[in-house]
C-alpha cells in the first residue's frame, strides 16, 4: 500500500481523496506542515509516499502518471510529488528544507466566498509567506485553527531540484493538473477537466508513440481496447507476453506439420501472437505496470517467437521433401546482425556529444524528409520492422511455400539492413562526436571478446594506438570475411579454415586492443557477429549430412540469445554478463575456432553431433545465468524499465 499525504483539508466537492484511493493510496490528512512531516516519517520505509496539495484539481490519469509510474524514483506534477523507497531520504530532506523557518502561527478566520457555480465553501488556503496569516496572492486568510500548508508540494519539488534530485515530470498533454488559487480559478479548472475525456487520453497514450505502418493502422486501433479489457480483469503485461509466446509456439508447431491447413493456421496464429505482443506493451503503458523482468521477457520472447517460427517452417518444408534449413539459419543470422547494428549504433551515440545536436548533412536530409508526411511511413516500412515483417511472413506462409517465404524474408531484410547501415555509416562519417568511456565499454561488452583475444589484445595495445582510427572496424571486417569465405569455399574438413580462424583470433584482438571510440567503431560488434554466425552456417552447410544444419541453427540461436541478453543488461544499466560466463562459453573467437577445429578433426556425422552437444551446453549456461540474473534483479527491487524495443 502506498501513502498519500494531503496537505490541508480537501475542498468540498473535490474528488482528490477518491482519486488517490482508486490509485491504491492510503490517504492521510495533514492540516499543517508539522503534521505533514510527522506523517511522512511514520510511513514505512519500504512504501511509496506522495505529498499532494488538497486544492489539487485535475484528471485521475494525470495523478496516475505523476504518482504511480514505477520507473522513476522521484516524480512530480503541479501540486503533487512522489518518492519511491529509494528516494525517500531525498524527499524527507527536501521537505525539511521547504518548511525550514516557516511561520506556523494560527491565521484569522476567513470569509466564505461564493463560487461562480452558486455553491458556497471556504476560500482555498494559499501559500504561506514569511508573515503569519498573509497569503502569497494577497487573498483572505484561512479558517481559525488552521496552519497554512500552501503550495508545500511545489516547494518540495523546488528543494529537490536545488539538491540535484530533479523529479521526473511526465508529459500530461491535454490532461489537467493544477492548484487553483481562488474559487473562480477552481471552477474554471473543473470545467477544463470536464472538457477532456480522461479515458480517451489514457487509451491513446497506451499506444507506442513511434510505430510501424501496419501496427498503427491494422493492430493498434483495436489492440488498445484489448489492453484495457486485460487491465480491468487484473491481467498483467507479463501474462499477456507469455500468452503471445505460447501462441507463436503453437503457430510454429502448425507450420511444422507441413500441410496446407497447418501453414494457414500458422499464419493466422502468428498474427494473433503479434496482436498479443502489441497488447502487452499497451497494457504496460495503460496501467503503468513497468518492470525490469517484464522488459526482459518482452524483448527475449520476441526473438524466441520469431526464430522458433523459422524452425517450424524448416521442419514443415522438410516433411514435404524440401530442405530449407540453410535459408532459415541465414534468415536468423541476417536478422540478428541487423539488430546488433541497431544496438551498437545506439549505444555508441547514446551519450556522445553529438547525440543531442546532430547537425550532419544526413540528419538534415532526414529532417527534411520527415516534414513530408508520406515519406515518414515509407521510411518506416522500408526497414521492415517487426509488424510488417511478421505480416509478410504470415501471409506468405498461408499462401505459398516455406522456401518462397524465406526468399522474400532474406531479400527484404538484406535491403533493410543495407539501407539502415549505409545511413548510419554516412551519419557517423559526417558528424563530429566525442564518445564517452561508457559508450566504449558498452561496445566492448557487445563485442563478446573471449580469453584468447583478450590476452592478445593486451599485448597489442601499444601497436593499436599507432594505427589509424578506422583500424578496428577494418580488421574486424577483414578477419571475419577471411574465416567465413575460407569455410564456405574450401572443402569440409580441410586445414585452411583453421588457419583462417587463427587469423580471425588475431584480428579480433587487434580490433578491441584500444577503446572503441572511433566514428565507425560501432561496426565492430556486428562484424564479429556476422563472422561467427556465418562460419557456423558455412561449415554446417558444407558438411552435407542430415542434422548438421538443424544443430547449427540451435547453436547460433543459443549464442544469439547470449548476445541479446547482453544488450538488455546494458540497456537496463546492469552491465554485461559476468566474466566467468564469457570465459566459459569461449567468447566469439573461441567458439569460432572451436567449431572450425571440430570440422577439421571429425567426420561430417560426428561434426553434427558435436554441434548439437555444443549448442546444448551453451544454451544451458546462458539460459540458467540469464534467468538467475533477471529474477534476482526483479526480486531485489531493480529500477523498473520499459524498453520500447524494435518498432512494431
Amino acid at each position: 500500500m502506498s501513502t498519500a499525504i494531503l496537505t490541508g483539508q480537501p475542498v468540498p466537492g473535490s474528488s482528490i481523496e477518491a482519486d488517490l484511493r482508486s490509485l491504491g493510496f492510503d490517504v492521510r490528512i495533514a492540516p499543517d506542515t508539522a503534521t505533514a512531516g510527522t506523517l511522512l516519517a511514520e510511513v514505512p520505509a519500504g512504501q511509496r509516499v506522495a505529498v499532494v496539495d488538497a486544492r489539487f484539481v485535475g484528471h485521475e490519469h494525470a495523478l496516475r502518471l505523476g504518482l504511480t509510474d514505477p520507473r522513476f524514483p522521484l516524480a512530480a506534477i503541479p501540486g503533487a510529488v512522489t518518492a519511491q523507497p529509494a528516494a525517500r531520504q531525498a524527499l524527507s530532506l527536501a521537505m525539511d528544507r521547504a518548511t525550514a523557518g516557516e511561520d506556523t502561527a494560527v491565521s484569522e478566520p476567513a470569509a466564505e466566498v461564493a463560487e461562480t457555480t452558486g455553491t458556497t465553501e471556504p476560500a482555498a488556503p494559499e501559500a504561506v509567506t514569511g508573515d503569519a496569516g498573509e497569503t502569497a496572492s494577497g487573498g483572505a486568510p484561512a479558517h481559525a485553527g488552521t496552519t497554512l500548508t500552501g503550495d508545500l508540494s511545489d516547494r518540495i519539488v523546488a528543494a529537490l531540484s536545488a539538491d540535484g534530485s530533479d523529479p521526473h515530470r511526465p508529459d500530461l498533454g491535454s490532461l489537467v493538473a493544477t492548484v487553483p488559487d481562488d474559487p473562480q480559478a477552481r471552477n474554471e479548472a473543473r470545467q477544463a477537466v470536464a472538457a477532456v475525456d480522461d479515458e480517451a487520453v489514457r487509451l491513446k497514450s497506451a499506444v507506442k508513440a513511434r510505430d510501424g505502418f501496419f501496427t498503427t493502422y491494422c493492430i493498434s486501433p483495436y489492440s488498445r481496447y484489448l489492453a484495457r479489457w486485460c487491465a480491468r480483469r487484473g491481467l498483467t503485461p507479463n501474462q499477456v507476453t507469455t500468452a503471445s509466446l505460447l501462441t507463436a509456439l503453437i503457430a510454429a508447431a502448425c507450420a511444422a506439420t507441413g500441410t496446407r491447413a497447418g501453414f494457414v493456421a500458422a499464419g493466422v496464429l502468428l498474427l494473433a501472437s503479434f496482436v498479443l505482443d502489441c497488447t502487452d506493451g499497451q497494457l504496460a503503458r495503460y496501467s503503468l505496470q513497468y518492470s525490469t523482468l517484464g522488459a526482459w521477457l518482452d524483448a527475449t520472447f520476441d526473438r524466441a517467437k520469431e526464430y522458433a517460427y523459422y524452425a517450424g517452417l524448416a521442419l514443415g518444408a522438410a516433411r514435404g521433401g524440401d530442405d530449407v534449413w540453410a535459408l532459415a539459419l541465414g534468415a536468423m543470422v541476417l536478422q540478428t546482425c541487423r539488430h546488433v547494428v541497431d544496438f551498437s549504433f545506439n549505444e555508441a551515440n547514446a551519450d556522445s556529444t553529438a547525440a543531442t545536436a546532430d547537425t550532419s548533412p544526413t540528419a538534415a536530409l532526414s529532417s527534411k524528409l520527415d516534414s513530408v508526411g508520406w515519406t515518414v511511413w515509407a521510411r518506416r516500412m522500408i526497414v521492415l520492422p517487426i509488424g510488417e515483417r511478421w505480416a509478410m511472413i504470415a501471409v506468405l506462409t498461408a499462401l505459398t511455400t516455406p522456401r518462397i517465404t524465406f526468399y522474400a524474408l532474406l531479400i527484404g531484410c538484406a535491403f533493410a539492413a543495407t539501407y539502415t547501415t549505409a545511413g548510419r555509416v554516412l551519419r557517423s562519417l559526417t558528424r563530429k562526436a566525442r564518445r564517452t568511456d561508457r559508450a566504449a565499454r558498452a561496445l566492448a561488452d557487445l563485442a563478446d571478446t573471449g580469453p584468447l583475444a583478450e590476452r592478445l589484445a593486451g599485448a597489442l595495445k601499444t601497436t593499436a594506438r599507432r594505427l589509424p582510427g578506422f583500424t578496428a572496424p577494418a580488421v574486424a571486417l577483414l578477419g571475419g570475411a577471411a574465416v567465413v569465405t575460407t569455410a564456405a569455399l574450401t572443402g569440409f574438413g580441410g586445414p585452411w579454415p583453421v588457419l583462417a580462424a587463427l587469423l580471425y583470433v588475431l584480428t579480433s584482438a587487434l580490433a578491441v586492443a584500444r577503446p572503441l571510440k572511433g566514428s565507425l567503431d560501432w561496426l565492430v560488434p556486428p562484424f564479429l557477429r556476422a563472422a561467427e554466425y556465418g562460419t557456423v552456417l558455412a561449415l554446417a552447410a558444407g558438411a552435407g549430412v542430415n542434422g548438421a544444419l538443424p544443430a547449427a541453427y540451435g547453436l547460433v540461436a543459443a549464442v544469439a540469445y547470449h548476445h541479446y541478453d547482453t544488450v538488455y543488461r546494458i540497456r537496463g544499466d546492469a552491465g554485461a554478463p559476468p566474466p566467468w560466463l564469457v570465459r566459459a562459453i569461449g567468447g566469439h573467437e573461441g567458439r569460432t575456432l572451436a567449431v572450425v577445429v571440430l570440422a577439421a578433426l571429425l567426420t561430417a556425422s560426428q561434426f553434427a553431433v558435436a554441434l548439437t552437444v555444443l549448442a546444448v551446453a551453451v544454451a544451458l549456461l546462458v539460459l540458467l545465468e540469464s534467468i538467475r540474473f533477471w529474477v534476482a534483479a526483479h526480486r531485489g527491487g531493480a529500477p523498473a524499465v520499459h524498453d520500447e524495443g524494435e518498432p512494431a
